[in-house]
């Protein structure tokens, strides 16, 4: 059959469907729902797979991360007997001990009772960290320069902030070189950090940086310059970053099992593994997909009947028809096609359809329930093809129940 022929089959169909059209429409709605279910679980599970890695990326995939716990005071008190907190010591222990780690990554919060700019007070949150922090965290320098490893060594006055605080600070203006006076501290700031438009403030149950809204300062001038509770742990918290052929997991144990044994059996810490959590993000987006898939499996297949059961009426209405055809010398190959053409015209029609219903959906979705959309051209070719085939698989029993007609009997029928 040549292209010619094909568009001719196309434009008989359309002509015949047109005719009916109540019922070719609610025909076109079971595909239609179908598609648009595929295509908005589709989207939104690409989304959230995307926006876990993007939320990963701070924590490091390549990480394992120890940090310490939020203590009841007096409780706090007991644990000191036995355990001094994370320290400092223990990072360098753990790049010692633990098995792969090629570098650690310290971080302690700074108490921001103030942070001034000229006569403008803003709120913000400070840390004093390593200078492999911002490797392990996966931070983006977007002005000036990080902080250096003589920055912490000559205990400089000096500062980079995320590009959010950055914003509230200097607006649009320059702030590489402007000074910024914290608690008692006036710091220049050497660095801006490119903004990562993060949108969550955890994942999986661990509270993330939203580094944006942050201030860092060096480790050493952190610890020399501002003050801190003689109880507190030295450390918030150590990253250990892990060479690629590590598994985070035995590594883990590993750091555990040190920790334990330096802490005095105290249960002051938390291991974070952020491979297993990805891991298990993603092992909950696998069971979110799966079920929205069987819905829109049956979502598909009542469409598919649907199909079947408007051409299954359009060969008894169009009995007469066949047979005139028949008897004028069509095959039952053309017969067949002629259906065949029309399932195709409601299957792409529905495919197509759904496809901007599905669109329309996953936006809605991400809009009220903050969940992030993003699109994969081929999930959306396998949601139209998938589609096709159902339609056309629907429709074959009809075509070959018309084809099978006797031509005769058609004629005397009075469809």
């Amino acid at each position: 059959m040549n292209f010619g022929m094909n568009l001719a089959l196309i434009r008989e169909a359309v002509t015949e469907l047109q005719r009916r059209k109540l019922r070719t429409g609610l025909t076109l709605l079971g595909m239609i729902f179908g598609v648009a279910a595929i295509v908005a679980m589709l989207a939104v599970g690409e989304g959230s797979k995307r926006e876990a890695l993007r939320l990963v990326a701070e924590l490091g995939l390549d990480n394992v991360l120890i940090e310490s716990k939020a203590i009841d005071p007096e409780q706090l008190k007991e644990i000191r007997t036995r355990s001094l907190g994370l320290s400092a010591a223990d990072a360098d222990a753990a790049l010692l001990v633990v098995p792969g780690a090629q570098s650690v990554a310290l971080k302690k919060e700074i108490k921001v009772e103030q942070l001034v700019l000229g006569d403008k007070v803003v709120s913000g949150r400070a840390y004093a960290v390593s200078p492999s922090y911002a490797s392990h965290s996966g931070l983006q320098v977007a002005s000036g320069r990080w902080l250096a490893v003589q920055d912490g060594a000559t205990l400089a006055p000096v500062c980079v902030v995320g590009a959010r605080l950055a914003r509230t600070l200097f607006g649009d203006g320059p702030a590489v070189g402007q000074r910024v006076k914290l608690n008692h501290v006036w710091l220049e700031v050497v660095g801006v950090l490119a903004d990562r438009a993060q949108s969550k403030s955890d994942f999986e149950g661990v509270k993330l940086g939203l580094d944006d809204e942050r201030l860092f300062v060096a480790w050493e001038t952190g610890r020399a310059r501002f003050a801190f509770k003689r109880i507190e742990d030295e450390v918030d918290g150590i990253s250990v970053r892990l060479g690629a052929d590590v598994a985070p997991d035995s590594a883990a144990r590993v750091l555990q099992a040190l920790i334990a044994q330096r802490h005095g059996g105290a249960d002051d810490t938390n291991l974070i593994v952020p491979m297993g959590l990805y891991r298990q993000n993603q092992q909950t987006q696998r069971i979110f997909t799966i079920v929205m898939s069987s819905i829109a499996a049956v979502s598909l297949l009542v469409g598919g009947i649907g199909i079947m059961n408007i051409m299954l009426a359009n060969v008894l209405e169009r009995r007469r028809e066949v047979g005139l055809k028949r008897a004028l010398g069509a095959r039952r190959r053309d017969v067949v096609e002629q259906f065949l053409a029309e399932a195709l015209v409601i299957a792409v029609s529905g495919a197509l359809l759904g496809v901007v219903l599905g669109a329309v959906a996953a936006y809605s979705i991400a809009a009220l329930a903050g969940w992030s959309v993003a699109w994969s051209p081929l999930s959306l070719i396998v949601a139209v093809l998938l589609c096709v085939g159902v339609g056309l698989a629907f429709g074959v029993f009809p075509a070959r129940q018309a084809a099978a007609l006797d031509p005769i009997a058609a004629l005397r029928s009075d469809g």
